[in-house]
């Protein structure tokens, strides 16, 4: 049949509604969290198919749509395994959860060839070689380099094309902590601004009607001393979309060096120091739940949350980390 994918390549799946209208290079890179040029070539090499023949970059998906790919593995994107720390959450033949430390990238790319947590992964679990896209072995999803919190990776193809879907599908439920300047008001709400690239710092994104489309939960748990707790759910997975969604609410993430706007300076000067030298955006990845990829049961994994954010908490605002916070808020 013409709409069925190529059954050797390593990477195939239907597209959801949810990107119905996305271009084919857009679309694809989003799925195996590759960057868009090399997607791009790959397509102009013929390793992209959809609905079983050749397309153009610009095709538009529509939902059902099959797509296959087999990428170009070159030797500047091939993982070498490395050894090192992994702490781990669960384990089965399927896939893995670890809580991944803020300062860890996930994998390689511009100026960080080694040292990622997929080295690690490698050395830990070599089979993941051959799953997941090139330089990314299982990597289904990310998290930036000073984001700490909850992964999960995948151990077989199959589980690894499962797990991509329901991500991008939206099926994946992920909550996150995060300390920022100030409360919202409303303490609760959803932040629903498009986010794209900003049009002269290329490295920023930012709010821009013509960006994507991005959708943000919150709720606060706690706010004193000037600054606030927060849960966050997320039911999309944009560059940066959580620090650049606080911003625009006006509550940018404490620690955070593109999109902090170095609020410590309007607070009282002995609670100064403590936010100012925080090093990192003050988020954690606490909590994702899915269906398992082989038995679609839910399960859920949580992360605990790191000591620097609950010491920083402690620090500025006198007053112990709230007890079972996951049972608060959003």
């Amino acid at each position: 049949m013409d709409d069925a994918p190529p059954l050797t390549w390593p990477h195939t799946w239907r597209v959801g509604p949810e990107a119905a209208g996305d271009r084919l290079d857009r679309h694809v890179a989003a799925h195996l969290a590759v960057p868009r040029n090399q997607v791009q070539r790959w397509i102009g090499d013929g390793r992209v198919q959809v609905n079983g023949r050749p397309a153009r970059p610009s095709q538009e998906m529509a939902a059902g749509d099959a797509v296959a790919c087999r990428p170009e593995v070159r030797r500047e994107e091939r993982v070498v395994a490395e050894e090192g720390e992994l702490v781990l959450l669960h384990e089965d033949p399927d896939l893995v959860v670890l809580a991944k430390p803020a300062g860890l990238t996930v994998h390689p790319g511009a100026g960080r060839p080694s040292g990622t947590l997929a080295h690690r992964l490698l050395a830990h679990y070599p089979e993941m070689a051959g799953v997941g896209g090139p330089g990314r072995p299982g990597i289904v999803h990310r998290l930036d380099r000073d984001t700490s919190g909850v992964m999960v990776v995948a151990r077989t193809p199959a589980a690894y094309a499962r797990l991509s879907r329901a991500f991008a599908a939206r099926e994946v439920q992920k909550r996150y902590f995060a300390l920022t300047y100030g409360a919202p008001k409303p303490p609760s709400g959803t932040i629903t601004a498009p986010i794209g690239r900003h049009p002269t710092k290329r490295q920023e994104m930012t709010v821009r009607p013509d960006g994507r489309p991005a959708w943000t939960g919150y709720a606060t748990l706690a706010a004193r001393s000037g600054i606030a707790l927060l849960a966050l759910d997320l039911k999309t997975g944009r560059t940066h979309q959580i620090r650049v969604h606080l911003k625009s609410l006006g509550h940018p993430l404490i620690g955070d060096p593109v999109y902090g706007e170095a609020r410590w300076k309007a607070l009282p000067r002995p609670l100064q120091a403590a936010l100012r030298d925080f090093p990192r955006p003050a988020l954690h990845a606490w909590r994702l739940a899915f269906r398992h990829p082989t038995t679609g049961e839910p399960v859920a994994f949580e992360a605990p949350v790191p000591a620097d954010l609950t010491e920083l908490w402690e620090q500025v605002t006198g007053a112990g980390w709230p007890e079972r916070p996951e049972t608060m808020g959003a």
